[in-house]
């Protein structure tokens, strides 16, 4: 059973919006954090449930002024490791755990914290998903042979995976290079959705047609 399905999540938690970031449930995301804003917002994740939410910033010309700058789809994290330092930075490990959507904002400043709903993925024809997980492994291979290969251990488990979803998230965290695409997948509820989205991506990326 996987860690998202194990931990039950809060109804509200941290969130902290970053241009260019999107987290998937399941997928690994090291933060250093250094602004006075998110060291308060670490703390208060440590002193509770060790997890907070990573947002896309609507533009990545500059930094988010309220929550309307933000997308309302997000991925809440467990913090796995974190390292102190003397001069009250930190670095950090977050495990993406489940894709939720903001509901409200219980406070705005200096960090946000929301109410939040967790996003179930829509059950889709698994005859369907299975033959679009293999064109999505197909397409990894043709990665590979371009030299961006997986680390070993992540690269065997891909070839025995057996979830659809969860190829999915792994693929999009790791080769999908726009961050707007990648937000686009985690939107997509339906799981062969997202893989024929991954598809149509990593076609153009490994300069193929899309299926």
């Amino acid at each position: 059973m996987s860690t998202e399905q194990t931990l039950a999540l809060p109804s509200h938690a941290p969130v902290m919006p970053l241009p260019g970031a999107v987290l998937f449930p399941h997928a690994l995301l090291p933060l250093y954090i250094f602004e006075p804003r998110y060291q308060q917002m670490l703390a208060h994740a440590l002193a509770h449930d060790r997890m907070f939410c990573v947002a896309l910033v609507k533009s990545e010309k500059g930094d988010w002024h309220s929550t309307e700058d933000f997308f309302e789809t997000a991925t809440i994290g467990l913090v796995r490791a974190c390292v102190g330092r003397g001069d009250g930075t930190s670095n950090l490990i977050l495990q993406g755990l489940r894709r939720v959507r903001f509901i409200d904002f219980e406070q705005r400043a200096p960090f946000p914290i929301a109410h939040m709903e967790a996003l179930d993925a829509i059950a889709t024809p698994i005859v369907q998903s299975e033959a679009l997980g293999t064109k999505v492994l197909e397409l990894y291979q043709r990665l590979k042979g371009h030299g961006r290969a997986l680390p070993e251990k992540v690269d065997r488990f891909l070839s025995d995976l057996s979830d659809p979803a969860m190829l999915a998230d792994l693929m999009a965290a790791t080769f999908v290079s726009d961050s707007l695409r990648r937000q686009r997948v985690l939107e997509a509820l339906a799981v062969n959705e997202r893989l024929r989205l991954l598809i149509q991506y990593l076609s153009e990326e490994t300069g193929g047609a899309a299926a």
